[in-house]
């Protein structure tokens, strides 16, 4: 049975329209009825984007012309640091919101990712993507390494440990990949370091951000040492991957293990396995915020709305019907998160797996306008040509220049 709390605010006799953008699956289409109905006088339209690219594409287009902005409009992570540049133009939750909800509601990092450099809370956290490992037990079998995921942690203990043990599986494996793509690789490493591909000052950071060449150097080394597929995941090639058993680990967010699902198909049930350890410790990618433009008519409204689908609650039902790992500190103590157990990945208990991933990662990561935008179009791409074969250190250089070009 749905329970209805957190920060809902008074209901009001006035009637109107509270528009509510997201895109993919945010999980809300059930709950939207149930706050309709204790709020009478309130009616939720939400417009949902399939795509997240399009989706921000068009959010930052309108956020310049100040037109067609919802009440509540979702941002993804990767694209925050562009909302948070512009906090002027969104209301401050902290001052607006329901009273009822506190910085304590979210996990530390999570909350603190979603203010600006000038104190204001532009987001109300939704889901977060806690970093784990998942594995092929048959692959890993065959070559003689472990594959029980007690055993495992060793090998995924640091990223050292874990090229290491690529190493020993391409050559065991007669040239089998040990990873799909650098980039995917290289993307969970950057989301470990304290601060992303620009500095707090904004500015490109690949000269003084002295982590981001160390994991440069690490990835496309075990690409010359034939660790990867050389796969774009999410693309045909990736997928078939996935279905062929052409790798035999991937790095894996929460939301990773239903991509894997559907992706790799019921041929391979069983074989792929997850375990509580990630090289470095924890990390995260990806996750969501809920945000109230200061051009919406209804602020306060609008926040108690946000308020409310971001409680433990109902972000335990997004996480049923959509897998979207919730943010929020009380639903880590949830009996329905604590026993989920995934079938497809041999009965792991994901919800533990991942409760305690989250819980591994510190501070947030500080990411700049434009990081999203350098990660897709500057580094994925690079990290292809070295794949293809072209010269790490030279191809090194191409990024920091395409970088520059981005973020002057």
């Amino acid at each position: 049975m749905l329970v209805l709390t957190g920060g809902c605010g008074p209901a009001t006799p006035e009637s109107f329209t509270l528009t509510l953008a997201t895109f993919g699956q945010f999980g809300y289409d059930d709950l939207i009825p149930g706050y309709e109905f204790t709020h009478p006088g309130i009616t939720i339209r939400q417009v949902r984007t399939e795509q997240g690219g399009p989706y921000h594409q068009d959010l930052l287009a309108k956020l310049q012309s100040g037109q067609g902005l919802a009440d509540v409009q979702a941002v993804e992570e990767g694209h925050l640091a562009d909302v948070l540049a512009q906090s002027a133009k969104f209301a401050d939750l902290a001052e607006i919101g329901p009273s009822d909800v506190q910085p304590g509601r979210w996990l530390e990092w999570k909350y603190e990712a979603g203010r600006s450099k000038d104190g204001k809370l532009v987001g109300y956290g939704t889901d977060i993507g806690p970093l784990a490992m998942c594995y092929r037990k048959d692959l890993l079998e065959a070559a003689g390494l472990p594959t029980d995921p007690g055993s495992v942690k060793t090998m995924f203990a640091s990223w050292d440990s874990y090229f290491q043990a690529g190493e020993r599986y391409v050559k065991r494996s007669k040239g089998k990949a040990w990873f799909d793509s650098a980039a995917q690789n290289f993307n969970a490493m950057v989301n470990q370091l304290p601060t992303g591909y620009l500095d707090r000052q904004d500015r490109p950071a690949f000269d003084t951000n002295t982590g981001l060449r160390a994991a440069w150097d690490q990835v496309t080394r075990a690409v010359k040492q034939g660790q990867s597929a050389g796969l774009t995941a999410f693309a045909d090639d990736g997928n078939a991957g996935l279905r062929n058993g052409t790798f035999a680990t991937k790095v894996c967010p929460s939301w990773m293990l239903g991509a894997i699902e559907q992706q790799a198909g019921p041929g391979n049930a069983g074989k792929w396995a997850i375990t509580d350890a990630f090289p470095d410790g924890g990390g995260n990618w990806g996750g969501s915020y809920l945000t109230v433009p200061a051009a919406s008519p209804h602020q306060k409204e609008a926040a108690a709305l946000a308020a409310w689908l971001t409680a433990p609650e109902q972000q335990l039902h997004a996480f049923r019907v959509s897998g979207n790992f919730p943010s929020q500190v009380d639903a880590f103590t949830s009996p329905d998160l604590l026993s989920e157990m995934n079938g497809y990945f041999g009965g792991a208990l994901s919800g533990q797996v991942f409760v305690a991933q989250a819980r591994k990662v510190g501070k947030p990561q500080y990411k700049g306008p434009g990081d999203g935008k350098i990660q897709e179009t500057v580094v994925a791409p690079a990290l292809k040509a070295v794949e293809q074969g072209a010269d790490p250190a030279a191809v090194w250089q191409q990024v920091k220049l395409g970088a520059s070009r981005l973020v002057p």
